[in-house]
This record gives C-alpha cells, sequence and structure tokens, in this order.
C-alpha cells in the first residue's frame, strides 16, 4: 500500500526495481502491480521497459501487467511495442479478458487506427462505457466527425466523458452550433464540458461569447481562467486578460505563466517582467518553470536589453532551471535582436535539433543585423533539412532582401511565399514597400499597396512616405501623408516628414503652412487633398 500513499514516484520505482530484482522466486503477481503503478504515474517508458524485462524472464504476465504495458504503449506513441503485445494476447489467453481488449482498442484509436481499433471493437465479447468512449475519441481524433456523430448515437450508456467528446468534437470542427446544440442536451454537466464550449467559442474567434458563458459558470476550476486569458490575448486584449487575472482568488504557476506569456506575446515586454518580479516576491513566492523563463526571455528580447537578460540567467540558476533546445532558441532571438549575432549563432550550433522557430528566429537575427547573405543561407539550409518555413521565416528573410536592398532577390522571395501556402501579413507587405521605396521604385510600392488584399496601415503608408521623402516625390508623398493622418492620432512625424519635403523641392509656402499647421496642432490641410482632420482627434 506504500506505493499508493507518495508523491515521489520516481524514488519508488528505483526502490520498486530493487525489490522486484533482489526476489528470489520472481513472480508474475509482483512484476504486474510495479508495472501498473508505473503506468498509472505517467511512468510510461519505464513501465514498458520493465514488461520487457519481465517477458524475457519468461514470466506469465497477469491482465494489469498487459492492459498498463499497452496503455503506456499507447502514450507514448510506441506502435512496434503495442503491437508485439498485442500479439502475446493471444498467445497468453486474453482475448476475452475485457481489460485488456479495451486498453488494445485505446492503443489503435490513439495510434489512429480505426479499422484494427473497430476489429477489436467488434470482436468484445463484453463492452463498458469506456470502450464505446476509446473509440469514439479515435474517430474524434482521426477527423472522422460525421462517423463519430453515428457510432455516438449508438452508445447504450452514455456518460458525461461521451457527451464530452461529442461536444468537443464539434467545437473543434468550428461547428459551434451542434456544439451547443449537445450542450444543451446533457443531462450532466462538469467543468470539461464547460471548457471545452469556451475553447470552442475562443477558437472561432467569438471571445464575447466565450466570456458570457464563463460569466455564467457557478464554479470554474484553473483551466477555465487560464482558457479565457489565453482567448484574451489570442485577440491582443492585454487589459481584459490582466482584468480577468486580478479577479482570481488563487493564482498558481498556471496562470502566472498564461499572464506573463499574454504580455510577452502582446508587445508588453515590462508588464511581463513585472508579474515575474511579482511572482517571486515573499507573499506569493511561486516557483517558476521553463515555460515562464521562455516568456520572460521573450519579453527581454523585445526590450533589446542584455542587462535584463544578466538578471534573468542567475534566477534560473537559482531556480535549477536547465537550459533546453526551448529555451536556448528563446534565447538566439534575445541575442540576434540585441546585435550579439556571435552569441546566438553559437547556441544555433549547440541546440541537438534545430526545428523552424530556432531558424526563424536565427534567419530574423541574420536579417536585422544586415547580414543577408547568412539568412539566404540559413533558409536554404532549413529547406534542405525539409522544415516547411512560416510567416515569421518570411519576416525575416524578407527583411534580409531590405537591409541589402535586394530588390529582384526579395520580389522573388515575397511571391515565392505562395508556394507554401503562406498569405503574406501586412507587415510582410510593409518590408517590401520599404524595399521598392528605398531603391527609388515608388511607383512600384504605391501599386502594391492599393493591391493589397487588406487594408493597409499607417505602417505601410509611413514606409511610403519615407521613400517619398528620401527621393523628394510630392505627389505621393501627399496620398501618404493623408492616410497616414486618417490612420494614426498622433501624427506629428507625418506632416514633418511631407513638410521637409515640400521645402527641398522648394514649395515654402506649403512647408510653412505645414509646420505652423502643426506647431499650433490646427485642422491640417493637404495640399491637392479635399478632405481635413484634427491632429488632436483620436
Amino acid at each position: 500500500m506504500l506505493l499508493w500513499d507518495v508523491t515521489n514516484y520516481r524514488t519508488v520505482a528505483h526502490y520498486a526495481y530493487s525489490m522486484l530484482h533482489h526476489l528470489h522466486n520472481p513472480d508474475s503477481f509482483s512484476w504486474g502491480c510495479v508495472i501498473r503503478f508505473l503506468s498509472q504515474k505517467g511512468l510510461f517508458t519505464e513501465a514498458v521497459s520493465l514488461y520487457v524485462e519481465m517477458s524475457r524472464m519468461r514470466l506469465y504476465p497477469t491482465s494489469h501487467a498487459i492492459s498498463s504495458a499497452l496503455k503506456s504503449c499507447a502514450r507514448i506513441q510506441n506502435v512496434l511495442g503495442g503491437v508485439s503485445i498485442h500479439g502475446q494476447v493471444h498467445v497468453f489467453g486474453f482475448d476475452t479478458c475485457v481489460y485488456v481488449q479495451t486498453a488494445l482498442l485505446d492503443l489503435y484509436s490513439k495510434m489512429g487506427d480505426m479499422r484494427t481499433a473497430r476489429h477489436v471493437f467488434d470482436e468484445m465479447a463484453e463492452r463498458s462505457v469506456v470502450s464505446w468512449n476509446s473509440l469514439l475519441s479515435g474517430y474524434l481524433k482521426a477527423g472522422n466527425l460525421d462517423e463519430a456523430q453515428d457510432f455516438f448515437g449508438q452508445i447504450p450508456n452514455k456518460d458525461v466523458i461521451s457527451w464530452n467528446s461529442m461536444v468537443s468534437g464539434y467545437a473543434k470542427a468550428g461547428n459551434m452550433d451542434q456544439a451547443c446544440t449537445l450542450f444543451q442536451l446533457m443531462p450532466e454537466r462538469n467543468l470539461t464540458s464547460w471548457n471545452a464550449m469556451i475553447t470552442g467559442f475562443i477558437d472561432c474567434g467569438s471571445i464575447v461569447s466565450a466570456r458570457e458563458l464563463f460569466d455564467s459558470m457557478s464554479r470554474r476550476n484553473c483551466v477555465s481562467w487560464i482558457t479565457m486569458i489565453a482567448g484574451y490575448s489570442k485577440g491582443g486584449d492585454v487589459d481584459s486578460a490582466r482584468k480577468l487575472f486580478d479577479q482570481m482568488d488563487h493564482k498558481d504557476l498556471l496562470s502566472y505563466n498564461a499572464m506573463i506569456a499574454c504580455c510577452a506575446q502582446n508587445s508588453k515586454p515590462k508588464e511581463a517582467l513585472e508579474l515575474f518580479n511579482d511572482m517571486l516576491k515573499p507573499n506569493i513566492y511561486i516557483h517558476p518553470d521553463k515555460m515562464t523563463f521562455a516568456s520572460v526571455i521573450s519579453a527581454c528580447s523585445q526590450l533589446g536589453d542584455l542587462e535584463h537578460w544578466s538578471w534573468i540567467e542567475s534566477r534560473m540558476n537559482d531556480f535549477g532551471i536547465v537550459l533546453d533546445d526551448h529555451l536556448a532558441t528563446a534565447l538566439i532571438d534575445l541575442y540576434a535582436k540585441c546585435g550579439s549575432i556571435g552569441m546566438a549563432y553559437e547556441l544555433f550550433h549547440s541546440l541537438r535539433k534545430r526545428d523552424l522557430v530556432a531558424y526563424s528566429a536565427m534567419i530574423y537575427g541574420c536579417g536585422i543585423n544586415g547580414k543577408a547573405s547568412d539568412a539566404i543561407k540559413l533558409f536554404e539550409q532549413m529547406l534542405a533539412e525539409c522544415i516547411i518555413p512560416n510567416l515569421v521565416t518570411y519576416t525575416g528573410l524578407l527583411t534580409a532582401y531590405n537591409h541589402a536592398g535586394l530588390v529582384e532577390k526579395g520580389y522573388q522571395c515575397f511571391n515565392s511565399m505562395k508556394n507554401y501556402g503562406l498569405v503574406p501579413s501586412i507587415d510582410h507587405y510593409g518590408i517590401m514597400v520599404d524595399l521598392l521605396g528605398r531603391a527609388g521604385y515608388l511607383d512600384e510600392a504605391y501599386k502594391l499597396i492599393t493591391n493589397m488584399p487588406m487594408q493597409p496601415n499607417a505602417g505601410v503608408w509611413g514606409a511610403l512616405l519615407l521613400a517619398c521623402r528620401l527621393h523628394n516625390n510630392v505627389d505621393l508623398g501627399e496620398i501618404a501623408v493623408q492616410h497616414c493622418i486618417k490612420l494614426e492620432s498622433d501624427t506629428t512625424g507625418y506632416c514633418s516628414l511631407l513638410s521637409s519635403i515640400y521645402a527641398t523641392v522648394g514649395k515654402w509656402d506649403d512647408s510653412k503652412k505645414m509646420r505652423t499647421g502643426v506647431e499650433a496642432k490646427e485642422i491640417i490641410r493637404v495640399p491637392g487633398c479635399s478632405w481635413t482632420t484634427n491632429l488632436t482627434s483620436p
């Protein structure tokens, strides 16, 4: 009974191993109990290894040993191990054992092999609700929503897990109408039911509906709060996320991680670091983990301050946080953005596995540090390793071409995004406008803006305006300022640029009028434009 009352499972596992190997007469029951313990406590790899060792000793396995080993194979996606144990099920005569058969069904469902899973299910002499739910979950995981719905209707004694699976399935598919219908029909709901609905609304972009459901809950758990905070974070609404966070009676590590990540991901680095400081205060003192530090490092990189990192590094050492690939990748981004490209490269080459995030961080770092050739080489190396680029990768690559003034290559790069199913974002258009404009292709830059599939923002028009100032183009400068004034409340910088363009080409009166209007914060009329706007208006 001692095995079930402790929390330090790995220590207990070590003692259990020792006890098993010192038994004078090894028996199947003892080995089966330890395998079951390891599986129940999440030590799946250890459970499978012990089962293999047990088989080599030619001990006849118990039903608990086989079902626990199958469960462990399913959790760690050990297909070969699971199939091998399936073969032993027939050899040892467990074909009719409901626990073993259910474990087999769960294995193939989690592997996505629904044909074999259904075959196991059809051959079961006895089926529990767990068996039905396991196959239902498999259909949903495989994306077979219609088959799942038909199968759901056949379940004789549906429990709350059956209903939750179906509700979650529709929510993940974006069919919130059907999810709502099932949710209303549920004879019993638990927190998982409510959280599945909230997640579904958030994923569909209906944050208002998610909040209404959240507010109507009579009881909430940590997942409910964190899901809503993450939802606001996804929509860039940091203020609403923070208000919700402040309302929490009990804040744990997960809630702090969610809020710190929200700030870091939405360009609020100072707020992220303040929250990190708060969680370390004596009256709160929550032990941070790797996820905490990943967000904190991201915040430091946004500030472009290595001094902050020195302090963060000491805190990581204090808490015994070991630098893994995930944290190292965040550090690569930090070093690159702070101009320490050599240190970024050193870390990059030390990674055990270089993934898309690591490559994208390094490419962007090379791009902003004027190392266009390095960025291009990294991109080619990434493709050679069959890693598909994403929008962030292209932001870095286009930035590299922009810094190097490689217009033709930049255009080729921009147009190649569609080859990977990527649709350029407004940031990519902004970089291209800047690249074309700086090179003097102002008409092409303006044409690109007018053909954008989304509404250009002030950043895009501002890039054109800067190019107009560089090349003293009055006509396009007036058009650019017209849009900048319309989109931004603080237009002083834009109007000053246009005033400078007027002065350079000898339009002194227009330059004076523009400058005087800016200083007095009066209504500005751009020459050649028929509309007006107040500089102080929001």
